[in-house]
Parts: C-alpha cells; structure tokens; sequence
C-alpha cells in the first residue's frame, strides 16, 4: 500500500477546512469534492488520517473503479474484484452505498448487488461465502456511483470517526464532533485568545476547542478503527504514528476556554464529558443564563450552537435573536462571535450585521455560520482605529 487514492468524507461547508487538515498531514494530490477531500498517500497516512484529522467523518481507500449503466455491469465488475485481498472467509462484512445517477436509483439496491458479488465470488472460488453483518462487520465496503462512474472502496475507519470516545452524555440536539471542529477551524480563532461558548449544552465545542489548542488529536480517546481488522493491519506503525502525533500534545493550555449553559443538567453533562476528554483543568464550565448578563465582559472568541430549528417556535426565534444581538452588542465590546443557525428569517431580528455568513449542514438542517464582531463605538471609528 504505497500510493494509495483515499478519500475523506465530510459535512456539506467543511471541505476547504479538510483539505487543509490533509495538507497538513502531507496528503498529496489533493482535490476538493462536494462533503469530502479526495488525496493520495502510503499507509501510514491513511493511518495518521484516521488518527489526527479533525473533520474528516470517514477514511476511505479506493479498490476499483469502472463504468456501469445497469445493475448486470455493476454485478460482473465487481464480481471480477480479487476480493480475498482485502477479506478472510472468516470475517463478517457490509456494503453502503451512494448513488447520484439516472442509471441506479436506489442506494439499498446497489449495496445488495455488491454484496451478492463479493458472496458469490468466494462461493465460486471456495466453495463457502463470508458472513454479512450490517451492524459490527469486521470489514466495510463502500460504493459510490456518480453517473455512469461506480467507485468500491474500503472503509478505514468503519465507525465515524466523529465517534471520538470522550461523549458519555448529551442533550436533545448534540453537535456532531467534527461540525464542532470544523465550526472553530472556520472561525479562525488563533487558540490563543479566550475561547467561549455562552450556551455550551454538552460541552462539544468547549472539548473540541481545548483538544485543538492543546493539540490532542481528534482519535486520542479513540479505542479502535476499522483498519485494526484487515489482513494487513500493521500494529507496530500505526503505535508510532500515535507516540509521534501525542509528543506533540501540549501541557499547558496556551488559552482560558469557558463555558456556560442556564440548564444546571446540561453543565452536569458537559462537565462529565469534559472529565472524560480529560479537560476538565483546561475548562472552565458553571451555570450560568447568557441573557442576565449586566456587565461588560473580557474580549472573548466565542463560538456557539445556541438553540434553533425544532427547539424554539418562531415568534420566540426572533424574539430570542434579537435579545442575543443585544447583550453580544452591549456587554461584549471587541469580541467576535459566531453563530450556527437554521433561521434566517430569525437572524434578521438580531441587530447586528454578519460580516460574513457561511453555508453550513448540522443533520438534515440547512443552516448559516455567522461572524459577528462587536467593536467599542461605532464600526467606522473601529475601523478608523485600525488604520491609524
């Protein structure tokens, strides 16, 4: 596995802040998807993917590619797949797959025709055929078809890897994992000014930015991947790339991340998730309701997933957003905040003007990340102040 084709899976907006987290790592050939960074490297990439990249949902490999307009083209190429490279009699397997064709429309149907491949191509050549297990398979393929193009590739990581391993408790609508991170990268908060967020549920972004400030990688608390199931799991590599990626992790905290929530069960929550991700001297957590605050607080980087979509009815969005607008305006003089939210409609109560407002997918929810910065004055004396 010299120069493997992989491809990272992401969330719809996140796909410049991968392609630069596999940049980083010394992922080549790199080429930017719709929810997903395609890139080259050897195995111990893949593995240092798996391990480190923040946003990345899934590491896929791919095995073979070819063209397929109906279901008898699908099934014979990928029958012809020399499949006893990549699973033993032995292990259980599953299928998943993506379709965006006018040739195939039905996701289950295609997994179904792969897995019949993979079943009778091990029936023909020995006689016996490899269990499925959809629910824990020792090894998972994935198919994509994009028109007429099919792509079969092996997944790395089989659990998404937003599964970081430090999340025991969670409120009614959690934050994945790598959105949270994804949210912070795109901030462009520089882990040095103070980090909040004022209605912090679970604790999410709160460890999300306190592993990246200390520079934890995203699998620390991980237990396993799916790579740790193949034939060629190479034990002794990946265990270097972990000592090599956890000599990086600082121990002091270079700064103050804090967190408050008006719900005491949810601090409760978060200060057990915190515990787990062993932050809990890294964090500051208490109860607290962001909008009986009465008093300007220090400059801050706040980034917040406060309450939207199903949570609040309409009429208490706009009223919600335009008392939000008010205290980041009034008592957070030369802070930034952004905001994750479904509503724009709401958002037109806030009071404030976005410098930027970026696309966003958090679940099935369409949603805008908004910038917001809170100068001393008026914005043009701000800006003045800037140039002189």
């Amino acid at each position: 596995m010299s120069n493997l084709k992989l491809f990272a899976k992401t969330f719809a907006g996140l796909e410049s802040v991968l392609a630069e987290e596999v940049r980083n790592i010394g992922g080549k050939e790199i080429v930017i998807a719709k929810r997903g960074v395609g890139f080259s490297g050897d195995l111990a990439l893949l593995y240092r993917a798996n391990y480190t990249l923040r946003t990345a949902l899934r590491i896929l490999i791919e095995i073979q590619s070819f063209k397929a307009i109906n279901e008898e083209q699908l099934y014979n190429a990928a029958k012809k797949i020399f499949w006893f490279e990549y699973l033993d009699i032995k292990q259980t397997f599953s299928v998943d797959a993506t379709v965006n064709s006018k040739f195939f429309n039905h996701s289950h149907y295609v997994a179904l025709k792969v897995k019949d491949a993979i079943v009778d191509a091990f029936r023909e050549k020995i006689y016996k055929r490899p269990n499925v297990d959809t629910y824990a398979p020792d090894v998972k393929f994935n198919v994509h078809i994009d028109h007429d193009r099919v792509a079969i590739s092996l997944d790395s990581s089989v659990d998404s890897l937003h599964l970081r391993g430090y999340r025991q408790s969670t409120g009614g609508a959690p934050l994945n994992e790598c959105l949270a991170a994804g949210m912070i990268l795109l901030s462009g908060w520089d882990r040095k000014t103070s980090f909040l967020d004022p209605m912090c549920g679970s604790g999410t972004l709160l460890i999300e930015a306190s592993m990246m400030s200390r520079q934890v990688p995203a699998g620390y608390h991980r237990k396993k991947w799916g790579f740790m199931q193949w034939m060629n799991y190479n034990a002794a590599l990946f265990a270097k790339i972990k000592a090599e990626e956890n000599a990086r992790i600082l121990m002091q905290a270079p700064a103050t991340i804090t967190g408050y929530d008006k719900a005491f069960s949810m601090v409760r929550k978060a200060r057990m998730n915190i515990l787990m991700a062993l932050a809990d001297e890294y964090i500051t957590i208490e109860k607290r309701d962001f909008f009986e605050i009465s008093e300007v607080q220090p400059v801050a980087h706040i980034v917040t997933n406060p309450p939207y979509g199903e949570r609040l009815e309409e009429g208490d969005m706009n009223l919600f957003c335009k008392k939000m607008g008010n205290v980041l305006k009034r008592y957070y003089p030369g802070s930034v905040a952004w905001i994750i939210q479904s509503k724009d409609e709401a958002m037109k109560h806030f009071g404030l003007k976005p410098s930027r407002k970026l696309p966003l997918m958090n679940g099935p929810l369409h949603c805008k990340f908004y910038k917001f910065e809170m100068y001393s004055g008026s914005r043009r004396q701000a800006k003045q102040n800037d140039n002189n």
